[in-house]
């Protein structure tokens, strides 16, 4: 069990965490924020718990009242170069890395950190467990499912605004009636066999 009590001292505390490593399409997105202590906001948990409305108005709180918020990716490609968890490790470090604020400590969700110059600890469920973790959840979360949407949009057959390109079954029944476009990660085995 880790001790995260010695880290509310921290001013410039970072929270990173991933969105999309399971999804069959579109970038691995990353979120780094460094909350402000004097404002804290009420409400942050895991964003997969969170209704997309509640994802939503804290996504706000969040950009309103954060620090500093920087958002990182990895496109398809890296992800079929590198692998998916290279992808997500390269994402969390531009999200670290771009923030405009050096921060004086990084918290990352998960078992592993990024190749950061931050002391850095990685926390396993830390998006409940540490607010600016939490917030970091949901500011990926936001900005990648707002991206699925807009392929939505350019692509509707596929249906990403319901499963925002995992592979359900409703998905892969599209992939094989309509085939692949440029968004599919290629390495991704029910891609893969499509190819």
């Amino acid at each position: 069990m880790q001790d995260l009590e010695k880290f509310q001292a921290i001013e410039k505390l970072a929270g990173c965490d991933e969105v999309g490593r399971g999804p069959l399409v579109g970038d691995v997105v990353a979120a780094a924020v460094i909350l402000d202590p004097k404002k804290p906001i009420a409400g942050l948990a895991d964003s997969k718990k969170l209704s997309e409305k509640k994802r939503d108005f804290l996504y706000q709180q969040i950009m309103d009242n954060a620090l500093c918020v920087c958002v990182g990716r990895a496109s398809p490609a890296e992800i079929d170069d590198i692998n998916i968890l290279h992808a997500s490790m390269l994402a969390m470090k531009r999200s670290i890395d771009g923030l405009d604020i050096a921060p004086e400590f990084v918290l990352v969700d998960g078992n592993r950190c990024p190749d950061i110059d931050f002391p850095c600890e990685a926390v396993v469920k830390g998006d409940a467990k540490v607010a600016a973790i939490s917030a970091a959840s949901i500011v990926a979360k936001v900005i990648r499912d707002a991206e699925m949407k807009q392929l939505h949009i350019e692509h509707p057959q596929y249906g990403f605004d319901r499963h925002k390109g995992y592979p359900t079954k409703d998905h892969m029944q599209a992939l094989q009636m309509h085939g692949l476009i440029p968004q599919y990660r290629k390495s991704f085995k029910p891609v893969k066999a499509l190819l």
